[in-house]
């Protein structure tokens, strides 16, 4: 018997005469079993992705798709070596990897994506989703896949385009609050002002705000704790997307608006 790993300039005594033949077919496995650790090994904290060193050839085609979760997604074909440089999402945890930098040797690199592909999440390679995998199992995933590699990375929603600015009223614009009430069979209008607290407003204009006897009784006075003063907005203009704290607090109803902590902002149609 005989160990594969044994340096060459090491006498051994062995059995049985090695045979030309025999000695050459040691030299090449020992080879191929060193290369194989070197590809294998990838430094724990980031991976340079080169599995292979050939010249730069570059086979790219992209395109964007979604997921169901509203994930935009940047589809990207690239041959091998990619030059990708990886960082565990959270250290330690099985949360995927993100692009840290592009090294010049790589694919990705010379693609016209090189100024995109930084910073985002590997979501797929070859079609499989790597973004609940650790560290070394997505290496795995990139060093096995054939090459040219098939690889999706998660983008920003952003289509580009400039989103509409929001109508914004100046403070005293004289503006219409429609409250529904009784399943929307009593209208009530309110002539209001831009900056005046809606709650303190509906109240003064004789609104029920605070329906049965447990709001009644049990409501905060207006200090943003008991959400008994909440409305519903059907329709709004102007109005900015409610507050974190709001959020929290009215999970469960994501069109809901606290009216003590509103001022009015412009015109809108709630429900009480």
């Amino acid at each position: 018997r005989f160990s594969l790993l044994i340096p060459f300039c090491q006498k051994v005594s062995l059995p049985f005469q090695i045979t030309p033949m025999m000695a050459s077919f040691r030299l090449v496995v020992s080879f191929l079993l060193l290369a194989a650790g070197a590809v294998l090994m990838p430094h724990r904290a980031h991976g340079f992705v080169t599995p292979g060193r050939s010249s730069v050839s570059v086979s790219l085609s992209s395109s964007t798709s979604s997921t169901t979760s509203g994930q935009k997604l940047l589809s990207v074909t690239l041959e091998k070596p990619l030059g990708m440089i990886l960082e565990e999402c959270q250290e330690g945890q099985p949360c995927g990897v993100y692009v840290l930098e592009l090294a010049e040797e790589g694919s990705a690199a010379d693609s016209e994506w090189k100024d995109q592909l930084v910073g985002l999440t590997l979501a797929k390679v070859m079609g499989q989703d790597v973004t609940a995998l650790d560290f070394d199992a997505v290496m795995e995933q990139l060093i096995s896949a054939p090459s040219p590699v098939s690889l999706e990375f998660v983008v920003d929603a952003d289509t580009g385009e400039d989103a509409p600015a929001v109508k914004e009223f100046e403070i005293g614009t004289t503006v219409t609050i429609k409250v529904l009430e009784e399943n929307d069979n009593k209208e009530t209008v309110i002539v209001a002002k831009v900056g005046d607290n809606l709650r303190k407003t509906l109240l003064e204009n004789n609104v029920e705000v605070y329906k049965g006897l447990k709001k009644k009784l049990g409501n905060c006075g207006g200090g943003g704790q008991c959400t008994f003063c909440a409305a519903d907005f059907v329709e709004s203009e102007g109005w900015l997307e409610r507050s974190d704290y709001e959020d929290q607090k009215l999970k469960n109803y994501p069109t809901a608006r606290l009216t003590c902590l509103n001022n009015i902002q412009g015109p809108a149609t709630i429900r009480l």
